[in-house]
């Protein structure tokens, strides 16, 4: 089977999807880029992984890394092999004592497992044939980012007698964060770790 390698351009939400969030791959050495419609759970749990923010306790995927650790099995590549009746299909390979397996997976699961296992991420060509694009070349030069159609909506600051500083912003948006992540609220944690970096990447 030809593949190619792809790697993750960026997350977006698809208000047209009821809620469902659009997933931007990009091929590693080409042009082309394959959306794919995932649930908001494992959206938020690549997100997660990807901003490097931890759960207080392990989400889904992670337990599925936890429980691959301790079997000693490693996670060789991911590969989404199939578009069927408008609905993409993937597999796990794994190795374990010299031995290989595949394991049919969701894509979003077994990239939700790849983020976490630093695994390589693959599509077959025939599938890149079928559902992939190449946008055009105002997209490529300006850096076309599908994360910047989500206005972050930037929480309300308690009314203070005198402008707050930016380092007195970030702190305010560092303690926010850390309230988001012990109450699970991870959507909103991903926003405010966004707007953290955006303050941190002003003059």
């Amino acid at each position: 089977m030809d593949k190619v390698q792809v790697e993750i351009l960026g997350l977006s939400a698809s208000p047209s999807t009821g809620g469902a969030y659009a997933l931007l791959l990009k091929e590693v050495y080409g042009l082309r880029r394959l959306p794919i419609i995932i649930g908001s759970f494992e959206a938020q749990s690549i997100a997660l992984e990807i901003e490097g923010i931890k759960a207080p306790r392990p989400l889904t995927h992670d337990l599925m890394k936890i429980l691959l650790d301790h079997l000693g099995a490693t996670v060789t590549e991911v590969v989404i092999d199939e578009l069927r009746d408008n609905t993409f299909y993937a597999k796990i390979k794994l190795e374990v004592s010299s031995l290989t397996h595949e394991i049919d997976s969701r894509p979003s699961d077994a990239i939700a497992l790849a983020v976490r296992t630093g695994s390589p991420i693959y599509v077959s060509e025939d599938v890149m044939r079928l559902a992939s694009f190449v946008p055009s070349s105002e997209d490529v030069e300006g850096g076309e980012n599908p994360e910047e159609e989500d206005e972050y909506e930037e929480p309300k600051p308690m009314r203070e007698k005198r402008p707050i500083s930016k380092e007195g912003r970030i702190a305010e948006l560092q303690d926010q964060l850390r309230e988001a992540i012990e109450k699970e609220d991870y959507e909103r944690a991903a926003k405010l770790r966004d707007e953290i970096n955006r303050l941190k990447g002003t003059n």
